[in-house]
């Protein structure tokens, strides 16, 4: 998909990888960009900034996605791309609270969900339209030291296979971003933690790749291009693999 006149609405808009994807969308050529996120004044402050409307948006909350894609459409019409890209990261395994397993669950599938239950169907109607849902190279392999984010992200990454193979055919685009480190908030202070192994990427390389993929409309998006190689050790021989990151675990700490 070319991304010139097109209307987008980004989730966890305010920072990192959803304000990257605002400018890469906006330097691309689509005329309307509406960014999302739970805190209400950075929203606003990175919005201005970008000159694009932002709303306070909880993606927990299936009506605040019903609300702002109806606030979107009010405005401009079809949403033609839909970036669900809010997420959240904690370590901790099976101890983990149930709270904090909700709130992964929430935020990585179920806001995927939310946004599909109304988009998917319109956008099949019509014949087009993009869904872009951001899960993790996590999603496709593991982090070795957060069980709730490797679950709820590999979740993401099926949800995504899911619409893909249910929406595809009716011209529903579907794509899933998979990185490893990227610069962000949620990244800092880990630049040697496991998932920079093969390197931290600023928001505006993910986002080039991000833009790239979307032109082809290839499902994976992979801006660690090693993830692909990753993928195919793991399915190549699995009890390798796992003594691997077994391995690894006990390298890294973070």
């Amino acid at each position: 998909m070319k991304l010139l006149g097109k209307t987008v609405v980004i989730t966890g808009g305010a920072g990192g990888i959803g304000a990257g994807l605002a400018k890469a969308f906006s330097a691309n050529g689509a005329s309307n960009i509406v960014i999302a996120d739970l805190d209400g004044d950075r929203v606003a402050s990175v919005a201005k900034e970008l000159g694009v409307p932002g709303f306070q948006c909880d993606v927990t909350r299936e009506a605040d996605i019903k609300d702002l894609i109806s606030s979107v459409e009010e405005r401009y019409g079809a949403i033609d791309v839909f970036v669900s890209n809010a997420g959240v990261f904690r370590l901790g395994g099976e101890e983990t609270s149930d709270d904090d397993w909700l709130l992964n669950w929430n935020i990585h599938v179920m806001a995927h969900v939310y946004a599909a239950r109304v988009l998917a169907p319109v956008m099949a109607k019509r014949g087009s339209g993009y869904l872009v849902n951001t899960s993790s190279a996590a999603g496709l392999l593991m982090h070795v030291n957060s069980a709730t984010y490797s679950v709820t992200k590999h979740g993401a990454v099926a949800f995504a296979e899911y619409l893909a193979t249910a929406y595809g055919p009716s011209g529903v685009r579907v794509s899933v971003l998979c990185p490893q480190a990227v610069r962000t908030a949620m990244t800092a202070g880990r630049d040697q933690g496991v998932a920079s192994v093969d390197g931290m990427l600023e928001p505006e390389q993910l986002a080039a790749c991000v833009v790239d993929t979307m032109d082809r409309e290839d499902f994976l998006i992979l801006p660690h291009p090693e993830v692909l190689e990753y993928m195919q050790r793991k399915v190549g021989d699995y009890d390798r693999w796992l003594r691997g990151m077994a391995r690894l675990k006990s390298a890294f700490t973070i």
